[in-house]
């Protein structure tokens, strides 16, 4: 069930954000225990987000009411998301807006890893990339084209030629001396990012394409994944198994969920 406020939602609820798609999201994953993890980081994400793009305020208690109420009777590891959009937007008045509304939709979350997966380069920038905001078309886009090519998702790069993110996830690197690099980009702070952050050494450095396909593994992280690695940038490939980067998924599945 999909919910608007914690009731069911209409087809004319949801008109508003297919046609104008302003609005901010996250989503997170839910363990078969009910844990969390980040959670704290994904409401501080919908706080921060919310001021930004709708310059309001928002009721996190709220949230988890909501988000509990969307969990009730699912079993299973699932993928729980929460966008925040104002039903009255308008295409002509967007400023006026500013009484966002809280959408929980649920669906089964896969296996953690997922397979490795292959990336083709793209050269894209998303708008605003420190916000998750649901205007995902050039995102999408690259991901399709990357896909007719024969490879699973996109890896973005930017007009000054720096590896930055994926299509929903961030990248991360591994260089020649063991060292997980983080590129630094105009990038979504991710929560799965932030959290290996806090557990594991790193650096972050600028990284071009050619920087990238010389490093010793490369992987994916996003809440829904976890720690994905790549097996290839574009003609480049990638050992999938790496001692680091099995430290980092075991580091990732030992950090405790949060209750709501």
């Amino acid at each position: 069930m999909v919910t608007l406020d914690g009731k069911p939602v209409s087809a004319d609820d949801l008109l508003p954000l297919a046609l104008t798609n302003v609005g901010h999201f996250t989503s997170m994953r839910v363990d078969a225990d009910g844990s969390i993890r980040g959670l704290a980081l994904h409401m501080e994400r919908l706080v921060r987000d919310c001021k930004t793009v709708w310059n309001a305020d928002l009721d996190t208690v709220r949230v988890r009411g909501y988000v509990r109420q969307g969990l009730d009777g699912q079993s299973g590891p699932c993928v729980v998301r929460v966008t925040i959009y104002d039903p009255k937007v308008e295409m002509g008045h967007p400023a006026d807006a500013n009484e966002p509304r809280i959408l929980v939709s649920v669906r089964r979350a896969g296996a953690l890893p997922p397979e490795p997966l292959r990336a083709m380069s793209v050269q894209y920038e998303r708008d605003l990339p420190e916000v998750k905001h649901v205007g995902l078309f050039g995102a999408l886009h690259a991901r399709g084209a990357a896909q007719l090519a024969g490879f699973g998702d996109a890896l973005f790069y930017g007009r000054d030629g720096l590896v930055s993110e994926g299509g929903t996830w961030n990248a991360g690197f591994i260089d020649q001396d063991g060292t997980v690099v983080w590129p630094q980009a105009p990038v979504l702070p991710g929560v799965t990012m932030a959290l290996l952050r806090q557990h594991v050494e790193h650096r972050v450095a600028t990284v071009t394409l050619s920087q990238a396909k010389g490093m010793a593994a490369a992987f994916a992280t996003n809440t829904s994944i976890g720690v994905r690695p790549l097996s290839a940038i574009d003609e480049t490939e990638f050992p999938t198994e790496h001692p680091v980067l099995s430290q980092l998924q075991d580091t990732y599945l030992s950090i405790p969920g949060e209750r709501l």
